[in-house]
């Protein structure tokens, strides 16, 4: 089998399984709208900027070191050394997330009130620390999973995680009803918990260690050191941005009540649905940087040439399909999905960045695949940075319009740094008519 047809092969795996799991989710956030309310939403999702960061910190370097290095290593024909590297990130990222856990045990009161500004976040922060160990085995043996090229096992476990997610909140809110009492969106932080221990259970089911190698260990710390710090950095700003947009909109002139409802109402219900179709674009970026770490290693790079312009042509062209179909009925769904006016406005104003929004996804894993881990962490930044200036200085005067514009911005600005990049490395590469059939 072809490097091209296994990529897409394996892609539409994971499609399968992410559509699965957004259709569920997708249904979810229908249901904690109606069941809790738009600022139960707005709180919920307030809290996972700083579980985010939390999983940087602990899996988001490993997890993609542990990928790249499986993939070389198996291209060289040292497979347990590659074990050997799965070993020590699984060691190294659970004893992060411990720590991780005993710090905010400590500080979740002062985290509450003074990163998010409302003490009620307390509680569901205090919920979802107890997710953090199960993420970080789950998300390393998915790495080396995909290092391996086999997609079944990080598929499985996302619809497992999904799964065991909703149920459990839908059940102990049916639970609770019976009982006559009032559901909390605690419950949600508590389905994170309990969907991250069905996904680590599962995953670690027949696994078999090797002994960690020094050198892999060193190569392990070498790749993945700087991009922990560099997914740290990022989450970290992007954490700033988010708890700042409900503060932004109350300059605005709105009270903290409708922020935080208006926040809950794009976080939880239209960022989501334009995300909905990235399942097919965050497949194929996701088994696009092992492939080209692999054909990189072995030195076959019209094979990469060719990967590539597959990928941004096919991703590119599901995101001009998706605009225009959310422009056409970005108000129907905000409607009658959410009920609700203003998520339908944000969605047809989100519709215009899906063609870069879906691109980028395979652009950002093509560079981290060569290794260009530092020029991935610079492209991101320069988004990022567009889309808190927006927070700050375009939301107290716009309102919210303002920050929807700033999102486009940074989109279109990662798209065009990411592409000159790609072309940089791909562009004096001829494939030969041998190669493209």
């Amino acid at each position: 089998m072809s490097a091209r047809h296994k990529l897409f092969r394996n892609a539409a795996i994971l499609t399968v399984a992410g559509f699965i799991s957004r259709i569920f989710g997708f249904l979810f956030r229908i249901f904690l709208s109606r069941s809790f309310g738009e600022e139960s939403v707005g709180l919920y999702q307030m809290i996972f900027p700083l579980y985010i960061l939390c999983l940087s910190l602990s899996t988001a370097g490993l997890q993609t070191a542990v990928s790249r290095i499986t993939a070389e290593k198996t291209a060289l024909g040292h497979n347990k050394e590659a074990d050997g590297v799965l070993t020590a990130a699984l060691c190294l990222a659970v004893v992060i997330s411990l720590i991780e856990i005993l710090v905010i045990q400590d500080q979740a009161g002062s985290i509450a009130g003074s990163l998010f500004g409302d003490d009620r976040c307390m509680e569901l922060i205090l919920i979802i620390s107890y997710a953090l160990p199960f993420a970080a085995v789950h998300s390393c043996i998915c790495g080396r999973s995909l290092g391996l090229g086999d997609t079944m096992l990080p598929a499985a476990s996302q619809l497992i995680e999904q799964c065991v997610r909703i149920l459990t909140v839908v059940l102990l809110w049916i639970f609770l009803r019976t009982c006559g009492l009032t559901p909390s969106i605690r419950l949600a932080a508590a389905g994170v918990v309990a969907g991250e221990m069905a996904a680590a259970l599962f995953t670690v089911r027949g696994l078999r260690l090797q002994r960690p190698v020094r050198a892999g260990i060193r190569e392990l710390f070498a790749f993945s050191a700087p991009l922990t710090a560099n997914r740290t950095a990022l989450t970290l700003l992007q954490s700033i941005e988010a708890v700042s947009i409900p503060a932004s909109l109350i300059r605005y002139g709105m009270s903290a009540t409708e922020a935080v409802s208006l926040y809950g109402v794009l976080t939880g219900m239209a960022l989501p649905c334009i995300l909905f179709p990235s399942a097919l674009t965050g497949s194929v970026g996701t088994v696009l940087l092992p492939a080209v770490s692999a054909a990189s290693t072995s030195g076959n790079r019209r094979s990469v040439f060719l990967l590539l312009r597959k990928a941004i042509v096919s991703c590119f062209s599901l995101g001009l399909a998706c605009c225009l179909f959310f422009l056409l009925f970005g108000k129907m769904i905000g409607r009658f999905l959410f009920h609700s006016a203003d998520a339908g406005r944000f969605i047809i104003t989100l519709a215009w960045i899906c063609p870069f929004l879906y691109v980028n996804s395979s652009l950002l894993n093509a560079v981290n695949g060569y290794g260009r881990t530092g020029t991935s962490f610079l492209i991101s930044m320069s988004g990022l940075l567009i889309r808190i200036a927006g927070v700050f200085l375009a939301v107290p005067q716009f309102g919210i319009q303002g920050y929807l514009w700033a999102l486009l911005g940074a989109q279109l600005c990662t798209t065009v740094l990411a592409s000159a990049f790609v072309v940089r490395l791909n562009g004096r590469i001829t494939p030969s008519p041998e190669t493209d059939r």
